[in-house]
């Protein structure tokens, strides 16, 4: 048997139109240009549309008879709806047992599309609002992003102060260098025969080495 494949419900690319898109023809400036904006109306699902109109069109333009008056409350219209589609979906039933092949039974189901209509056309009036608290939480993650950052390299920097700080603090005061044990002005190597390097380091330069070299 054949393993099940999947297959993406979207169509594919057209590849030749993406194949123009290489890096080399955007270099030499041959990809040919993004399509020009409509700039009168277009033709969307088969429905005529004006670059001017408006988002969310009124039901009224659709032909939809409005249900709900002008000024309303969303939430509390969307609450009503949802109960009217509730006690028409059982009308309809009671209709679909007692006399199915009745008029009756189109008319319930047209009342029941058009309750669905105005119930999609309100949660299509939260679009924008939508839009934007995605935008704006999108950008409170940002900047809670970019301050955490900013505070992690702030402790890097304070330890990496303190670090040289309590270095620094530790290292002997000029006047003690002549104190120091004579281990630390070992410059001999292991055969007893002193390096051509190491002969013309300076003394202070190869005393701060062999310090830091046994901290």
């Amino acid at each position: 048997m054949s393993e099940s494949t999947q297959v993406s419900s979207l169509p594919l690319p057209p590849m030749q139109y993406v194949n123009w898109y290489t890096d080399e023809n955007i270099e030499r400036g041959v990809a040919p240009s993004p399509p020009r904006p409509v700039q009168e109306s277009y033709s969307m699902f088969g429905v005529q549309f004006q670059t001017d109109d408006v988002i969310i069109r009124p039901l009224e333009t659709q032909g939809i008879r409005r249900l709900y008056p002008q000024n309303y409350d969303h939430k509390r219209e969307l609450k009503k709806l949802n109960h009217s589609i509730l006690v028409n979906f059982l009308d309809l039933l009671d209709i679909l047992i007692r006399c199915p092949d009745t008029s009756k039974r189109e008319e319930k189901q047209d009342d029941i599309r058009l309750l669905f209509i105005h119930v999609h056309h309100l949660i299509n009036e939260f679009r924008p609002h939508q839009a934007r608290e995605t935008l704006r939480v999108m950008l409170e993650v940002q900047k809670r992003q970019r301050l955490e950052t900013a505070e992690r390299f702030q402790k890097h920097l304070d330890k990496v102060r303190e670090l040289l700080q309590n270095t620094l603090s530790s290292l002997p005061e000029t006047a003690d260098l002549d104190s120091m044990p004579t281990e630390f002005l070992d410059t001999s190597d292991t055969q007893g025969k002193p390096d051509a390097e190491t002969e013309d380091c300076h003394r202070l330069d190869k005393l701060m080495c062999n310090i830091i070299d046994t901290l």
